[in-house]
C-alpha cells in the first residue's frame, strides 16, 4: 500500500482528504504544519506528497524546496486556493510535479495521484538497486546478484529504510517506535540483534555496509 503525506493546515480539509486517500486504497499521513511532515518523512517510507502552499509558518513553496533538496524522485502535488501564473511558475520550478486549485475535486486528486505514481514507477515497481544488490517491496523480495537473501519481515522492512536513506543515521528508539509494537516489552537493544543478524545475513555484499553510529544508532553507507 503506498502511503500519501498529506500538508494541510486546514484541520477539516486535511482530515477530509485523508479519509477520501484511506477509503480509497492509499494509507494517508496527515500534517497541519511543516515540522509534522518533516518528522513524517523521516518516520515513514512516503511514496508521494500532497501539500497545500499558504501555511503559517514555513510555507508549501519552503517547504517543496527542502524536500527537493534531499529527494529529487518523490512526486509533489500542490493544492491551493493561488490560482495566479507567478504562483504556478515558482512551484514547477521548485520541482513540483502537479497544480491542483482548491476547491479540490477529490475524484481528480485520485486521478492525479495515480497518474504520478505511475509516472514515477513507483507504482509499477518499489524496488532498490544498490549494485548487484535488489530489494522488491512490493514481492518482499531481496536479491544478492543471483541470489535471494532469506530476511524476516521485521528484517527486510529495517533494511529497506536504512538503505532508502543512505548516509542518514536512525535512532534505536526510531527504529523501535517504527518496526516494533507500542506495547512490547522488547528492549532497543533487540535493535543491535537485528544488526548483527542482517550483518550476517549480507556478509557477501560488497556494495553497501550497515554502520553502527556509537550512542546513537545505524546508518547505511554505499560504497
Amino acid at each position: 500500500m503506498f502511503k500519501i503525506l498529506v500538508l494541510e493546515d486546514d484541520r477539516e480539509l486535511n482530515r477530509t482528504v485523508c479519509t477520501y486517500l484511506n477509503n480509497s486504497g492509499y494509507e494517508a499521513v496527515g500534517c497541519l504544519n511543516a515540522n509534522e511532515a518533516y518528522d513524517a518523512l523521516y518516520e515513514n517510507m512516503i511514496d508521494l506528497i500532497v501539500s497545500d502552499i499558504m501555511m503559517p509558518g514555513v510555507d508549501g513553496f519552503e517547504f517543496a524546496k527542502n524536500v527537493r533538496d534531499v529527494n529529487s524522485e518523490i512526486p509533489i502535488l500542490f493544492m491551493t486556493a493561488r490560482d495566479d501564473i507567478a504562483s504556478k511558475q515558482r512551484g514547477f520550478r521548485i520541482g513540483v510535479d502537479d497544480y491542483m486549485v482548491k476547491p479540490i475535486d477529490l475524484d481528480e486528486l485520485f486521478l492525479r495521484i495515480g497518474a504520478l505514481l505511475r509516472r514515477s514507477k513507483i507504482a509499477s515497481s518499489r524496488k532498490l538497486e544498490i549494485g548487484s544488490f535488489v530489494m522488491d517491496a512490493d514481492e518482499h523480495t531481496a536479491y544478492l546478484g543471483e541470489e535471494e537473501i532469506s530476511l524476516t519481515s521485521r528484517e527486510f522492512s529495517i533494511l529497506y529504510k536504512l538503505l532508502s536513506y543512505p548516509k542518514k543515521t536512525f535512532t534505536r528508539t526510531q527504529l523501535m517506535d517504527e518496526f516494533w509494537d507500542a506495547d512490547t516489552a522488547t528492549a532497543p537493544r533487540a535493535v543491535d540483534v537485528y544488526m548483527t543478524k542482517l550483518r550476517q545475513k549480507l556478509s557477501a555484499c560488497e556494495d553497501f555496509e550497515i554502520k553502527t553510529v556509537h550512542g546513537l544508532g545505524y546508518k547505511a553507507v554505499i560504497k
